[in-house]
């Protein structure tokens, strides 16, 4: 895709494809239906910018962001027919890229600085949601394989349309309904599975209003002006928003089940928004007597979080486990 670096977007990760300013008249090219929502940044006319430069979609719409989506997969990912219900969550793809590239350094560090690559590297997503987006970036830059599961069979029935009309996918991502919410690990790590890493997008929020509030927010910040009725691109279902306990109590529930299965995965990882959850995670990690523990920061825009990883594998076990898996 043509970029500029005047435009490089420096806080996401060296490898990410979106560090540059979308090149809409590419994008457009592969998803006509993109056309309609670009418009003009009024804010930056008069500047030096090209004119080209100045093109943005309106990111509170839920319709643009989809069909920006959309074309992105087309382009990068070579994803076509991608779609998500009414009212799931539109996840934002370049914050999502960023935590498969750090994931994927983080293998590194125990696979004497390579990245390992292919079907044999076997990735748990928890929460996969009806987008199925961080196995189609772990697929596509690095040929990594999944188990998805999730507490929302119409958002894995939405997954395995995506997969059954991208057929490069079907032996690539595997999925699994989690029967009983109020476990995350359990019913799904079985005795014989053996896992790279888990990646978890951990629900925020303590309630469903709560998670309004700060849907409400972020709707005002983007337009610039108040609303108390917006359309919403940060829809999502109870599930993907909001949990009892929010994401601190959810955090706090994986660690512990985590601790069950200390030889049958490398890493387990999730993402952190709220700064303030660290010190209660780092000490429920020394509970359970994590061998090793990571943090990550990462950053997208104005946006600020932290991927935080842990494993309860000693170095030399860490060998034995990326040797077993054939990395």
């Amino acid at each position: 895709m043509k970029t500029q670096n005047s435009s490089e977007k420096t806080t996401l990760h060296p490898r990410n494809p979106h560090r540059f300013r979308y090149d809409f008249e590419a994008l457009i090219k592969v998803c006509p239906e993109l056309k309609s929502f670009v418009h003009t940044n009024e804010h930056k006319i008069g500047s030096s910018d090209s004119e080209q430069s100045k093109q943005t979609v309106d990111f509170s719409n839920p319709d643009a962001v989809k069909a920006l989506n959309k074309a992105l997969l087309i382009f990068h990912y070579d994803i076509q027919n991608w779609d998500i219900p009414a009212n799931y969550l539109c996840p934002p793809i370049p914050g999502r890229t960023d935590y498969i590239h750090y994931i994927a350094d983080l293998l590194a560090t125990t696979n004497n600085g390579i990245i390992p690559e292919g079907e044999t590297v076997v990735g748990l997503d928890i929460g996969i949601g009806a987008n199925c987006i961080y196995p189609i970036i772990g697929n596509s830059a690095y040929g990594w394989s999944f188990v998805g599961t999730d507490i929302d069979e119409k958002a894995l029935q939405n997954c395995k349309k995506i997969i059954a009309e991208n057929p490069k996918l079907i032996d690539a991502i595997s999925l699994q309904l989690q029967v009983e919410p109020r476990f995350i690990f359990k019913n799904i790590i079985l005795p014989e599975d053996k896992f790279a890493f888990t990646i978890c997008n951990p629900p925020f929020h303590n309630s469903a209003e709560e998670a309004a509030k700060s849907a409400l927010r972020k709707v005002n910040t983007l337009n610039d002006k108040k609303t108390s009725n917006p359309v919403l691109n940060f829809d999502g279902q109870n599930a993907e928003l909001w949990c009892n306990g929010g994401e601190i109590g959810f955090i706090t529930q994986m660690i512990y089940e985590s601790a069950k299965y200390p030889l049958q995965c490398l890493w387990f990882t999730t993402l952190v928004s709220k700064k303030d959850n660290l010190k209660s995670i780092y000490k429920t990690l020394n509970k359970v007597s994590a061998a090793e523990i990571k943090t990550i920061d990462m950053a997208q825009g104005q946006k600020i979080s932290r991927l935080v990883a842990w494993t309860f594998l000693s170095p030399k076990q860490q060998t034995e486990m990326i040797n077993s898996l054939n990395l």
